[in-house]
């Protein structure tokens, strides 16, 4: 890729008048999301560190970790392979899948990054499988033949009309703007694919080398549905996406979900440990230039936990788009990596950074995002050493000569001082009523930024007096209010149970999840009420919950085995978390995982004494590592992958209502 090839596709990205429309729609939700997300955690600055650390460490002592994970894994039941590159975990795949011989093959894909990084799909589909992308937002750029055009938002670039218009054209539906019925007409298709797959393709998100488990978080459904329903389940995971332990894995998760979507979790965070009975389960872990990448200075890069909040962050994302990279990975962590993975075609990528650090401010896991960014522009690559010197590490004639200036002035502070004051008067001449001065097309960046009005004073004279005048308060980036830092302490969580019940409460109706509260006694007939209203007469139960007996005289059925025509689902809810009003369900007897993700309307019933602070409180169940798969519900099912328009119901339950138990779990049915 030539830097004048990537200039024409930033110019016609800046001139797509849709496309500016839907990056500032995307950008401004996001980043305000996000500083309201992390100011509910009060300690978000301690964790962000910890995490760095955390990350850090296994991506030095990557191999050890992998052994670990590995030799977990398979004593689980998982069947590990691992691939040296795009080429080999596609020969893996299609070596899984060609034991079966159903013509033509259907493949359900949940958003994977890793699967477009190697081109899964385009392989694939050239061997005569059918591959259907599960998640909305990538089934709508699958429709229209394009790439994601955003890690978290796949078609950020498009209006409701873009997508009304292509399920006209593609899937003959009338034509229509109206997000809901263009939501429902792709849950209606996908519902199909989902339960005729003969293969599941996911992700993962996080392994855990401890227990040999992988993590896998999404809001709509769709991976849990291609892990759970599908006979074989193929997950592809980056060699880096480690954590030691549990302990960790909830760190991250309280990082993951606040910087990528704006939420204190995913709707679905699921813990996979074994297959299902029946069920093969494959994982594929892939180098791809990884471990090269580790072994380089841009090392840092693999900390990345693919949140997406960079992108969001940075100013020439908000205003090119993901397409406008011409890589898997865009924005300013895809700079990076691309340049590592796939080679110096990319380094061009890293010149599109203004390095003004809202890219390292926004990361969660404090990536230094600037410095490797400078460290690819320096480094270039082997092949075009040469050209790189003589062309300045790839800046324009006009730029070499800023460079040196500026250099040439930096280093000596006196004239640093006086170039700032003449800067200064300069643009404010130059612009006597505005505060920002255009500036010509031939810098390169004229045709479509403004160089703001230098400051009247510089930083060192507005810091000398704040000194003068005392002030020791700073002001917090996520919340814009000034805090003391020496004073402040994490809030503690609450312990005590009548706060515990009112947080998470609070917490679940925030989610648009619903809590009926009862006791023992009454907790049957409550239900039998509940689905008397809706006029519902058959039902998926978990064992030993409910009375059956009463059940069938009020006419009620009740199956064991998953069923999707059934309209409800009832689990067991092994606890709640109170700061997020999250629900932890197990794999058990009566397929309480089909149960809580087939039907539209999940009702869990959780005692009362069951409801713990956090996830990391969750997390130290030995429930946790020891069931085939866990999920942690936060809400009903959602998607806002067109135009960030807010959709309750995608793949998983529209409704979950929570029946809230005085008691304990071995007083719920009456006997």
């Amino acid at each position: 890729m030539s830097r004048r090839e990537f200039r024409e596709r930033i110019r016609a990205a800046l001139a797509n008048p849709t496309l500016q429309s839907a990056l500032d729609a995307n950008a401004q939700r996001r980043v305000t999301g996000r500083i309201a997300a992390f100011a509910s955690l009060p300690d978000w600055r301690e964790r962000r560190q910890q995490a760095h650390a955390v990350r850090a460490e296994v991506i030095e002592n990557l191999e050890e970790y992998l052994e670990r994970f590995i030799g977990n894994a398979e004593r689980n039941g998982i069947i590990v392979h691992r691939a040296k590159d795009a080429e080999e975990a596609i020969r893996t795949i299609v070596e899984i899948v060609g034991a079966r011989h159903a013509s033509p093959l259907l493949v359900a894909k949940s958003k994977s990054m890793v699967t477009e990084e190697i081109n899964l799909n385009h392989a694939l589909e050239a061997r005569g499988m059918r591959v259907v992308e599960t998640d909305l937002g990538e089934y709508i750029v699958q429709l229209r033949g394009e790439k994601p055009a955003h890690i978290i938002t796949p078609a950020v670039h498009l209006r409701r009309d873009d997508v009304g218009k292509l399920f006209h054209e593609k899937l003959g539906i009338p034509y229509t703007e109206d997000i809901p019925t263009l939501t429902n007409t792709a849950r209606k298709i996908l519902r199909e694919v989902f339960l005729a797959a003969d293969v599941g393709i996911s992700g993962v998100n996080f392994g855990i080398a401890e227990t040999g488990g992988i993590c896998i978080v999404s809001n709509e459904g769709n991976a849990r549905m291609v892990t759970t329903l599908p006979p074989v389940h193929i997950a592809l995971m980056g060699m880096e996406r480690l954590v030691r332990n549990l302990d960790d894995l909830a760190l991250m998760l309280s990082l993951l979900a606040r910087s990528a979507t704006a939420q204190k979790l995913s709707v679905y965070t699921q813990l996979i440990h074994a297959p299902f009975p029946d069920q093969q389960r494959h994982l594929i872990i892939l180098d791809n230039g990884r471990m090269q990448l580790r072994n380089s200075p841009l090392k840092e890069s693999l900390c990345c936990i693919r949140c997406g909040a960079c992108l969001n962050a940075c100013p020439v994302f908000r205003e090119i788009g993901g397409h406008g990279y011409q890589s898997v990975y865009p924005g300013p962590i895809g700079s990076v990596i691309s340049a590592g993975f796939f080679g110096p075609d990319f380094v061009p990528l890293a010149q599109a950074s203004s390095l003004c650090g809202a890219c390292k401010d926004a990361c969660p896991v404090d990536i230094d995002l600037p410095k490797l960014l400078i460290r690819v522009r320096a480094g270039g690559s082997e092949k075009k050493k040469d050209e790189k010197r003589k062309e300045g590490g790839g800046l324009s004639g006009l730029g070499r000569l800023f460079m040196r200036t500026y250099s040439f002035a930096a280093r000596r502070p006196r004239l640093f001082v006086v170039s700032q004051k003449l800067a200064a008067m300069g643009t404010r001449l130059a612009a006597p009523f505005s505060d920002y001065v255009r500036l010509p097309a031939f810098t390169g960046w004229g045709y479509s930024k403004d160089l703001p009005r230098f400051a009247g004073k510089t930083f060192r004279e507005r810091y000398a007096g704040l000194e003068v005048e005392g002030e020791s308060t700073q002001v917090d980036r996520y919340t814009g209010k000034q805090a003391d830092r020496k004073d402040e302490k994490p809030k503690q969580a609450p312990r005590d149970r009548s706060t515990l019940i009112s947080q998470f409460t609070e917490e679940l109706t925030k989610v648009n999840g619903m809590v009926v509260r009862t006791n023992t006694k009454d907790l049957t007939d409550q239900v039998i009420e509940f689905l008397q209203t809706r006029q519902i007469d058959q039902i998926h139960l978990e064992p030993g919950l409910l009375d059956e007996s009463v059940l069938r005289k009020a006419g009620i059925v009740v199956r064991h085995a998953p069923d999707a025509a059934l309209r409800v689902g009832v689990t067991r809810a092994i606890c709640g978390l109170a700061d997020s009003g999250s629900i932890l369900i197990a794999d058990a007897e009566g397929n309480p995982l089909q149960a809580s993700l087939l039907p539209g309307i999940h009702i869990a019933v959780l005692c009362a004494s069951d409801i713990l602070p956090s996830l990391s409180d969750a997390m130290r169940l030995p429930i946790v590592h020891q069931a085939r798969a866990t999920v942690v519900i936060t809400g009903p099912s959602r998607t806002a992958d067109i135009e960030m328009s807010l959709t309750i119901g995608m793949h998983g339950p529209g409704e979950l209502h929570i029946f809230l138990v005085d008691g304990t779990a071995s007083t719920l049915v009456d006997d």
